[in-house]
Parts: C-alpha cells; sequence; structure tokens
C-alpha cells in the first residue's frame, strides 16, 4: 500500500511538520495499514491527512479527541491516531484530552506544538511562553503557559512522551512506543513553527533524553519531577526532558465496559424505518 498521497504539499519549507510525518512513516512500517485510522483538527498539523493514504476524519477545531474516541468505541479493532496542534488541543479542545485520558480509552495523540496559532498567522496559544509577541499579544503575553506534560500526567494518561521534530530518529522511537502501547498515549512534539515561532536553536542547546540518565519511566513521581522541570517558558537555565516520562499497563475503558468491545457496524440490523418514523408523527 503507498502511504504517500497525489496531494501537493504545502508546508513551509523546512517546517517541523516534515520532521513529524517522516518519523510516522517510518514508525507505522510494520502496522497493519488497513485497521489503523487516523484523525487531525484544524491547522497546519491537520494537512497530515491529506499527505497520508490512510482511512481518517478531518475534525473540527478542538474536536479531534473526542472524534478519535467515537471511531475506537465505533470499531474497537481500529488503531485510532490523532494529530491535533497546540490550539487544538490544550485550547478549544482541552476538556477532551483530560477525559480521554482519564477513562485511559484505547487512541495515540501526537500533539504538533509550536507555541502558536500558526495557520492564522502568530496568535499566542496556551503554551506560548510568558512574553510571547504576536498579533493579539503586542506588548507580549503576561500569563504563564500551560505545562501539557504535567496535565497529561494528572489527568491519568498511562502514556506521556515528549520529542522534537527535528530529532527524526528519537521521535520515530516515541512514536512506535506510543502505538505500541495499550491505552490512551499523549506525546506532546516540540515542532517550532519557522514563520511565527522558531526555538529550534534553544531547543536543540537545553534538551537532553530521559533514556539517557536511566529515568525510570513505571515511577509516578519522579515522572512529575521531570514534567516541572521545563514550564515552556525560554530561560537561560533550561534543561528540556525529551523522551517517556510515565508508561504504566492499567485497564482501559474498554476493559471495564464490555459491551464496548463490540464491532458496531458488524452487528446485523433489521431496521424498519417506516415505523420509526411513524413515532415522530
Amino acid at each position: 500500500m503507498k502511504i504517500e498521497t497525489y496531494a501537493k504539499n504545502t508546508w513551509c519549507p523546512g517546517c517541523g511538520n516534515f520532521g513529524i510525518i517522516s518519523a510516522f512513516k517510518k514508525a507505522i512500517e510494520n502496522e497493519d495499514l488497513e485497521k489503523l485510522t487516523i484523525v487531525t483538527g484544524i491547522g497546519c498539523h491537520g494537512k497530515m491527512f491529506d499527505y497520508l493514504n490512510l482511512s481518517g476524519f478531518y475534525a473540527l477545531h478542538g474536536r479531534p479527541i473526542a472524534t478519535a474516541v467515537g471511531i475506537k468505541f465505533g470499531n474497537p479493532e481500529l488503531k485510532v491516531v490523532v494529530f491535533a496542534g497546540d490550539g487544538d488541543t490544550y485550547n478549544e479542545g482541552i476538556s477532551h484530552l483530560i477525559h480521554a485520558a482519564n477513562s485511559n480509552i484505547d487512541i495515540k495523540v501526537f500533539v504538533h506544538n509550536n507555541q502558536v496559532f500558526a495557520l492564522t498567522v502568530g496568535q499566542p496559544t496556551s503554551t506560548s511562553e510568558k512574553g510571547f509577541i504576536g498579533k493579539l499579544k503586542p506588548l507580549g503575553k503576561v500569563g504563564y503557559p500551560l505545562n501539557p506534560i504535567f496535565l497529561a500526567l494528572a489527568s491519568g494518561a498511562t502514556f506521556v512522551a515528549r520529542a522534537f521534530a527535528y530529532d527524526i530518529s528519537h521521535l520515530t522511537f516515541i512514536m512506535e512506543e506510543a502505538l505500541n502501547h495499550k491505552g490512551f498515549a499523549f506525546v506532546d512534539i516540540l515542532q517550532p513553527c519557522i514563520s511565527f515561532h522558531d526555538p529550534s536553536q534553544f531547543i536543540r542547546k537545553h534538551s537532553y533524553k530521559l533514556e539517557e540518565e536511566n529515568h525510570d519511566f513505571t515511577n509516578f513521581k519522579a515522572a512529575i519531577e521531570k514534567a516541572l522541570e521545563w514550564n515552556y517558558n525560554y530561560n537561560p537555565n533550561s534543561k528540556i526532558p525529551l523522551g517517556i516520562f510515565y508508561k504504566v499497563e492499567k485497564e482501559t475503558i474498554q476493559d471495564l465496559i464490555p459491551h464496548s468491545k463490540q464491532v458496531w457496524h458488524k452487528i446485523q440490523r433489521n431496521v424498519k424505518l417506516e415505523e420509526i418514523i411513524k413515532e415522530f408523527y
């Protein structure tokens, strides 16, 4: 099956999204593509839907996780992957992230986090750093950025990781681990926007790999400590951990609700539409 589509790629040259799509293609080389479904939100990241020859759904802004949950319940045999932006996930869609993580539904969420609404040319999101100057904040953002790693851990996600879009080999490893995880897998991908928010050199200089420090990703307390090590501001003394913060096997919502394992689309129904319509007249 050819994974590329006929669609012309319109991402800016050098965009971090190229790294994300390259890593994902490598990560799914051994997957059954007939049972792999993607959901995207609205934003530059959403073009993943156009460039990948996979079944999927273009969701409303802020609703890709909710849509993925519906798909997973509709057909539990599918492996459902969400691609969403930081605006999609941490602004409009933040409640869906929290509740999906809390229920440990078996979907995978890859967030393209460039800390800016890039498609609409530069407005700040909830993860934009303090002092960020954009079209809506000409004097600089006053509040502090949201820490999505800490949020995911606090919400009950059973797989929590952070990656860097320009480190394709490491990102591929993280994606493979997320795809193989049973339960809610969350990956915050630092994906600098070269047009409106580009801290790529800072991230290269200040980041390190958790696996190189023998981080125990089964230890929740240690995961919290590492999550709080960087607050998404760009201070000179910043240390940015990349890798798997937390990974543990727990019951998914499908395990707890037996009938949710039913493959509903395979059930034969004898629906008498005319009689149903009469009930409303």
